[in-house]
């Protein structure tokens, strides 16, 4: 009997992954996000203040590999992928990455705009930050997680999302992936 459940354990194994795989688009690697019916990235919307940028639009990153990255500055998560984000802007960002950091606040204090440009300094982030008072590109990507990834291909869609800390190996993975595909 015992080894009749092992099986049946290591079977629903197996079923689990191949419906996680199927879910988050692994086993169509080379499937366009259109015939997978990916959806098109919502906008960047309803933003305070930018730091480090000019006001953007997906529209106008069209044939870029965007990452978004919800974050807030006194989230120990948040801060603990910084590192891998930076590096990830720096490393990428000359071959047509684009990173975007919304800060979408959790707590009253991180509404203060001198509050997160004086942590957007601290942390020495490069790369466009989007102050999203009001959650409306949360809101809009219909997130709940701080941290939250979402890699969005050439043309837009959402290809790839994260939550959470960890599997950058994989994150990163996807992203040179992305960065290979005709715009």
């Amino acid at each position: 009997m015992p080894n009749r459940l092992k099986t049946l354990a290591t079977i629903g194994s197996f079923v689990a992954l191949a419906l996680v795989a199927s879910l988050v688009g692994t086993r169509g690697a080379t499937i366009s996000a259109a015939e997978r019916n990916m959806p098109a990235a919502p906008q960047i919307t309803g933003i305070d203040k930018w730091i480090n940028s000019t006001p953007l639009t997906l529209p106008e990153l069209r044939g870029k590999v965007v990452l978004v990255d919800f974050w807030t500055y006194s989230c120990i998560n948040c801060v603990n992928t910084l590192p891998y984000v930076k590096n990830w802007y720096k490393q990428y960002a000359s071959q047509g990455l684009q990173v975007i950091g919304v800060h979408t606040p959790e707590y009253p204090f991180e509404r203060n705009a001198g509050n997160v440009s004086a942590a957007v300094r601290k942390f020495d982030i490069g790369y466009p930050v989007a102050l999203d008072n009001e959650y409306a590109t949360w809101n809009a990507f219909n997130n709940q997680y701080w941290p939250a990834v979402y890699l969005l291909d050439k043309q837009g869609h959402v290809v790839y999302s994260h939550f959470g800390e960890g599997d950058y190996a994989q994150t990163e993975a996807k992203i040179r992936e992305l960065l290979a595909q005709p715009g």
